[in-house]
């Protein structure tokens, strides 16, 4: 059996077995210090720049070493490509056997209970358009093998219909479903049990992780590695399982599973009815009940309002009077049962987050237009994710493009708790020195001024101009995004302008590979995990330096918890948070070796700041320039 390096390398497996396979020594390099960690049974935090082939650089050890692979990944997207394409590509290269599975989370997945009890309640489809998704449901449920809804992509990732067909931990009946022999989740799960190799997502790692903290069993038992793709999401997706949460949505599915249950099975009882739809009256009236104040806050901002404690009250109440009258019928039929479970669980779910807050933890909510959730999120996760890895006896690998701050990786490893791991980094191969400029303008106002998104999009518009449109604009917030948007409508740049929720984001990238000349604005989900490779992607925008807003309740209370310890909150939290975000939106820019482009990064304190230095040396070395002449001239350059 070769060495990973040696598979790798230029007379090895995968450049014999695999069309336009290039071997690349930082990926052999990676794959050897993987290699050995496997081998040790130890910890690696690893950064690979973009292009170093860390998919195979991983891939490639992981299955010469025979052990069972647990691969964990930040999205659903990488999931499938791995699954589907990547992890076959490699095996079949090495001339491995190895079982390999794919599971995701439960919503992810069709229940055929749940469509049937869609396809008997009309007053769910009050629109043709929802009608008309339930029958393309319908007729794939017959052909599909895995109930992977993502097989289906015709229907919008946020139809509404998803939600009637998919079952969540709270509504599922587990071995009382009349279709549980033919489950798709059990199915999967069956399949992941088997597998030498599965492939998830750190979501459900999390959820996992969770389970089996609380006595349950856990995924791919015996797993004697996990490997952490995209790891930089891991302490942001860990601090969301390890709170707790109560949301208008739970408790109006509630609402609607209580009647369809009553109706199923005791269709002599109605005061259930009455009771489910008072509640869903008294939820909605608690949204109305927030009044003005931020979509996110933290509990002081609610603690003077009586009208919402007064309408929390009220939904309290009613909430255990549905539960009071689901336990008086809940034997007669297993959806009766669960829905009274599920009551008494949202009313811990209430105690919790409302009346005993744990020690450690915050107490905010989010608002959205007809909707709220309220939250119970942990301070930190290290203390919790360092207890559970030290009781497994496996290798652990946390990869990404973006961990370190400037060289070193303490804020990620202080996020997790990962004191003892060994730490490595390989810069990207690509030629940033010939391949990209770095352009920061100068004369822009500080960021908190009232007109510095105006003066920025000024700024932009003559580099935009000259790139020709091929841009990403991205912004730190959404107000900026449409600030932005409306100049640029009335700038007369006569290039297409796309903007982040006018149409769904893969929509939104392929019409931008389409035209090939258009000017994409984008914020949150558009910093990473984009790939536009090629000349239609040759300028990216970034209006500021991406500081989590210091009112954010998570990020106000992690910063007062610093402060209170006597640390350094500004240095020691926010400028290494604001750098990982830097760099994975700056990671757009560069995704092959024939690339080519402009960074324009807006914010004057890159330069004007002492703590400028840390994101600029946490970038890929690149020349640098505040002259538009010298842009101008970089892209004339270009088209020669």
């Amino acid at each position: 059996m070769p060495t990973s390096a040696n598979a790798l390398s230029e007379n090895g497996l995968l450049a014999k077995k695999i069309p336009g396979f290039a071997p690349r020594l930082a990926q052999q390099k990676m794959a050897k210090a993987i290699e050995d960690i496997l081998s040790e049974g130890d910890t690696l935090i690893c950064e690979a720049g973009t292009g170093t082939g860390k998919t195979f650089a991983y891939l490639v050890p992981g299955l010469l070493s025979s052990k069972r692979l647990l691969i964990s990944t930040g999205t659903k997207t990488l999931q499938d490509q791995l699954f589907h394409r990547d992890l076959p590509l490699v095996r079949d290269a090495l001339g491995i056997p190895a079982q390999i599975a794919l599971l995701k989370g439960r919503s992810n997945y069709l229940c055929l209970y749940r469509m049937q009890l869609a396809e008997q309640d009309n007053s769910l489809f009050p629109n043709p358009a929802t009608v008309d998704h339930l029958v393309q449901v319908r007729d794939w449920s017959g052909r599909t093998r895995s109930g992977d809804i993502g097989e289906l992509d015709g229907i919008p990732e946020d139809a509404s219909i998803w939600s009637q067909v998919t079952s969540t931990t709270d509504n599922c009946l587990g071995q009382e479903c009349p279709q549980f022999k033919d489950c798709h989740v059990l199915k999967a799960r069956r399949k992941a049990n088997e597998a030498d190799v599965l492939v998830i997502n750190h979501h459900l790692f999390f959820a996992d992780m969770a389970l089996s903290e609380e006595g349950f069993g856990e995924l791919l038992p015996g797993a004697e590695a996990v490997i952490f793709d995209e790891a930089h999401q891991l302490p942001e997706i860990a601090s969301n399982f390890f709170g707790s949460q109560v949301s208008s949505r739970q408790c109006i599915e509630l609402c609607h599973d209580s009647v369809r249950a009553e109706q199923l099975e005791a269709g002599d009882c109605p005061a259930i009815g009455e009771h489910a739809k008072k509640l869903e009256s008294v939820v909605r009236a608690l949204r109305t009940a927030f009044g003005e104040v931020p979509e996110r806050g933290g509990w002081h901002h609610l603690q003077a309002n009586d009208q919402f404690h007064q309408a929390l009250a009220i939904v309290r109440e009613q909430l255990k009077k549905l539960e009071e009258n689901l336990e008086l019928i809940a034997e007669r039929g297993k959806a009766l049962e669960a829905c009274c479970f599920r009551s008494r669980e949202l009313q811990a779910r209430f105690n919790d987050i409302i009346d005993h807050p744990p020690d450690g933890q915050i107490q905010w909510y989010e608002l959205f237009k007809r909707s709220f959730i309220l939250r119970l999120t942990p301070l930190s996760v290290a203390e919790r994710f360092h207890s559970y890895q030290s009781r497994q006896s496996r290798a652990w690998i946390f990869t990404s493009a973006t961990l370190s701050v400037g060289e070193l990786f303490e804020h990620f490893s202080a996020q997790l708790g990962l004191d003892d791991a060994h730490t490595q980094r390989w810069e990207s191969p690509f030629d940033f020195r010939h391949a990209a400029l770095m352009y920061v303008p100068q004369d822009l106002p500080e960021p908190r001024s009232a007109d510095y998104t105006h003066d920025l999009v000024q700024s932009a518009l003559p580099v935009l101009k000259a790139s020709q449109g091929r841009a990403f604009f991205l912004f730190t917030s959404h107000r900026a995004l449409r600030e932005a948007a409306d100049y640029l409508e009335d700038s007369g740049l006569p290039y297409p302008l796309l903007v982040q929720g006018s149409m769904p984001r893969a929509q939104l990238l392929e019409r931008f590979r389409a035209l090939g000349n258009a000017i994409l604005l984008g914020t949150g989900s558009f910093w990473e995990g984009i790939d536009v490779r090629g000349e239609a992607l040759s300028c990216v925008i970034i209006d500021k330096l991406p500081f989590a807003s210091p009112g954010d309740p998570v990020m106000e209370a992690r910063i007062n918890h610093l402060r209170d310890q006597g640390g350094n909150p500004f240095r020691d939290y926010q400028i290494p948070q604001a750098v990982i975000a830097l760099k994975q939106g700056s990671g757009r820019l560069i995704r092959d070796t024939q690339d080519r482009g402009l960074l324009m990064l807006g914010d004057p304190r890159l330069v004007e700041k002492p703590y400028g230095r840390i994101f600029l040396d946490s970038l890929p070395p690149m020349p640098k320039t505040r002259k538009l002449e010298v842009v101008q001239r970089f892209f004339s350059l270009l088209e020669q």
